[in-house]
């Protein structure tokens, strides 16, 4: 019986080991492309030599998106406030509205209530 100290294999497992190109084949051919966002930050992902180069990427540091032009980065899209759902009612309703609404309602409810 081996003790703790005596293992072997500890810290290993099937398959592992110095795997290099030899084993694993030749690598694609690669190249980076620089990508700028509104903060000044580069992102250089790598793509396939023969794969088409997306106009846009999000930058990896901000979440903003970026472009391959450093002098003119795309600007941060606008983001909506959270809305209600009273706001949205108060967009397609007036006040006015609203009031004969409520007068309406309570009129039926006095109705059914005197029954």
């Amino acid at each position: 019986m081996v003790g703790a100290g005596g293992n072997a294999i500890r810290g290993s497992r099937v398959g592992a080991g110095p795997m290099g190109e030899a084993e694993r084949g030749d690598t694609a051919p690669r190249r980076r492309v620089s990508y700028f966002c509104e903060h000044g930050h580069e992102s250089a992902p790598s793509f396939a030599a023969d794969a088409e180069i997306p106009d846009s990427w999000d930058c990896v540091r901000c979440g903003l998106p970026a472009s391959q032009d450093r002098e003119h980065p795309p600007t941060a899209p606008r983001v909506e406030p959270y809305k209600s759902h009273l706001a949205y009612v108060k967009e397609r309703r007036s006040d006015e509205d609203g009031a004969a609404l409520l007068e309406e309602a309570l009129q039926a409810l006095r109705q059914r209530r005197n029954l």
